[in-house]
């Protein structure tokens, strides 16, 4: 007798260690996109996420950043909206992501919060937009470090069922860390970034070939199973 009684044994399997390591990998440059939370004209948030962009880009990924500008309020427009639609081709397109916030009244931006959300959870065409994509997070603060903006947007990376890498950056007092260009100073806080954006081209590289495997679930083969049992089973109407 099974020691595992309540398990549906079709649809759980070993783990296979060539999905786990496959032999064929992408070649081309890693595509990442890159979201910040502010609409201001002297925008540390999108000077950070243009510095996080030539970084990428020295390290041979291939990056795109949104503008939010225009974006609509969820659930205020259609999906056909231009800058929604825009959006969510971007993430599609993307196979890792970069979302930078200011913090405000200790959370993330509502202008962060918008674009996250105008992203689905459900699937488009049978492809979920973020599951298994990387993820790095950074924030930039008016004051004293803090870690509030990060930490709440890892938890909705996490929802989304991206794979956030471990590392993350805050930069405090923002104003004193970029020049009058919005180019990063040197320093600790840009060692930093260089960090953070070095461990996600190491995740994407890393899990892309088989960010599909990696985030496969027993629950959902269960339930497709179950489905399909049902489907194959159902009375046929004479």
């Amino acid at each position: 007798m099974s020691e595992c009684p309540n398990l549906a044994p079709d649809a759980l399997h070993r783990v296979k260690d060539a999905r786990l390591f496959p032999t064929e990998r992408p070649t081309h440059p890693p595509r990442i996109l890159l979201l910040y939370g502010s609409l201001r004209e002297h925008s540390y948030s999108r000077f950070l996420s243009e510095e996080a962009a030539r970084l990428l880009t020295h390290l041979g990924a291939d990056t795109k950043s949104f503008d939010p500008q225009g974006l609509p309020l969820p659930d205020d427009a259609e999906v056909t909206h231009p800058k929604v639609a825009e959006l969510r081709e971007l993430v599609m397109w993307s196979e890792g992501m970069v979302w930078v916030s200011p913090e405000r009244h200790g959370a993330m931006t509502g202008v962060m919060k918008s674009m996250i959300d105008w992203i689905p959870l459900a699937p488009i065409g049978g492809i979920r937009p973020t599951q298994g994509k990387t993820l790095a997070l950074a924030q930039v603060c008016g004051g004293s470090q803090s870690f509030n903006a990060v930490n709440q947007m890892r938890i909705l990376g996490r929802w989304m069922r991206m794979l956030t890498i471990p590392n993350q950056s805050s930069v405090p007092k923002a104003w004193d860390e970029f020049d009058k260009h919005g180019r990063m100073k040197p320093g600790p806080y840009y060692n930093r970034i260089v960090d953070v954006m070095e461990e996600l081209m190491k995740y994407t590289l890393l899990t892309r070939a088989q960010s599909e495997y990696l985030t496969d679930r027993y629950s959902e083969r269960v339930e497709s199973l179950e489905t399909l049992s049902k489907r194959v089973n159902a009375p046929k109407a004479i």
